[in-house]
């Protein structure tokens, strides 16, 4: 099981879509071998470090949490169903409106497609706000993800670093 990384008032709740298998038997986000999401977060300017997945709590040091938006744990996200994300918008809701992050990154584009009913959804920064959160959706930094590469996954991250500490 999956626990999330979350307090009050954060800056940033990276959503993933849901959990690996291997993080969910291991208790700690992103802990596949080939998930990229630790030395993005780092390369991108998020923190001082590259965190290892074990130490995946000391997030919140900087401000930032992690969560799923659905919370069974899959090998690959594209086995969850349309009616397990509708399943888990209302509990979600609750959680982001409950914590307040000023932002939240969903971590691929099917969660935010799934919560927000749209069909056509860009990178970046979304015109509507989710629960009184900023939105930003990112590319998902899987391993399973090869349609980005390290360098192309920690330019959209920086990008959104910096509308982060900007604002």
């Amino acid at each position: 099981m999956l626990t999330d990384i979350i307090s009050s008032h954060l800056n940033v709740i990276f959503c993933g879509i849901n959990p690996g298998l291997k993080s969910s038997n291991d208790g700690h986000h992103f802990s596949g071998r080939s998930n990229r999401f630790w030395k993005v977060l780092h390369q991108s300017g998020f923190t001082p470090y590259e965190l290892e997945a074990v130490n995946d709590t000391a997030l919140l040091d900087f401000g930032y949490g992690l969560t799923t938006a659905v919370a069974r744990a899959t090998s690959r996200a594209d086995e969850l169903s349309k009616e397990e994300f509708d399943d888990a918008l209302e509990s979600f809701t609750l959680k982001i409106s409950k914590y307040k992050p000023k932002y939240i990154a969903f971590l691929g584009k099917a969660a935010y497609k799934a919560f927000s009913q749209k069909k056509d959804i860009l990178w970046g920064g979304q015109p509507e706000d989710f629960c009184g959160a900023k939105v930003w959706v990112l590319p998902n930094t899987s391993g399973l993800n090869r349609g980005f590469s390290l360098d192309s996954l920690v330019m959209y991250y920086k990008e959104f670093y910096h509308s982060v500490h900007e604002s």
